[in-house]
């Protein structure tokens, strides 16, 4: 199999495109940032242009965590015009997320490449799980837990999202809708969560793999520029086809869409592992 590093520019730019594509279509369709997406998506495609299997994971990790940057500030700023962002929280949250994500990144920079796919597989697994069940018919309390708490749940959300590849939006709103927070205010703070684990993240990513000479040609660390330069803006051009489909469905039957997806990529990468 042709590596990356030696694959013919034209042969590589519709090999990404499509797979963007599929990731925008997908994303649109069940309405999050994109990140549990674009990992298998990207993992799948940097597999089949025989990208060194040692850093092919690690790559689609965090060359999602690239392509969420501009999505999650863009979002930030959006929601925060409406004033539905609780920016307390995010204030609060200043060290704990970034240090959770610069965690996650450090973490999976010394994993080995079945190690990072089986805690991708895990998380997914139970991610899945949680949308298939759908909301729960209890909370933790009527308002978010103090300072410390505050503190460890940011580091965990971040930490988790980091080695995921995602922005953190589904670990986000469970956790404050749990403490009574209404939920349009917690998807528009997971926008700041997202901009929170997606800047320090990248530059993580980009240090922690900086000169593995396994990695493929236009790559800074573990971010592959061109996957990244070609992916972001080819995805955000399909993403209104599947929010059109979207809008056909229930908000459960999207639940119950993505649940099974996610199930099915975990059962993907476990299966790998084997």
């Amino acid at each position: 199999m042709t590596s990356l590093a030696d694959a013919h520019l034209l042969t590589l730019i519709p090999t990404l495109l499509v797979a963007a594509a599929a990731a925008g279509f997908l994303a649109g369709l069940f309405g999050i940032g994109g990140g549990a997406i674009f990992v298998p998506v990207l993992y799948q495609t940097f597999e089949g242009l025989g990208v060194a299997h040692s850093v092919s994971m690690h790559l689609a990790v965090g060359s999602s965590i690239a392509i969420i940057v501009p999505t999650s500030v863009r979002s930030l700023m959006a929601h925060a015009k409406k004033d539905a962002v609780d920016k307390t929280l995010l204030k609060q949250w200043l060290v704990a997320v970034p240090l959770g994500a610069v965690a996650g990144a450090i973490v999976a920079a010394a994993a080995s490449s079945e190690e990072l796919r089986g805690i991708f597989a895990a998380l997914a697994f139970l991610l899945g799980l949680k949308l298939l069940i759908g909301r729960v018919g209890f909370t933790l309390g009527t308002d978010l837990p103090g300072l410390v708490g505050r503190s460890i749940a940011g580091f965990t959300i971040g930490l988790l999202s980091s080695l995921m590849g995602i922005g953190g939006g589904v670990l986000n709103n469970t956790f404050m809708t749990l403490y009574g927070r209404p939920m349009i205010q917690a998807v528009a703070t997971s926008a700041g969560v997202g901009a929170l684990i997606s800047v320090p993240g990248l530059v993580a990513y980009i240090v922690g793999g900086w000169g593995d000479p396994a990695l493929p040609a236009f790559s800074l660390g573990f971010v592959n520029i061109l996957a990244v330069l070609l992916v972001a803006p080819a995805s955000i051009l399909v993403v209104p086809a599947g929010a059109a489909l979207a809008h056909r469905l229930t908000r459960r039957q999207l639940e119950l869409g993505f649940g099974c997806f996610l199930l099915i990529v975990a059962a993907r990468f476990a299966y790998s592992l084997f």
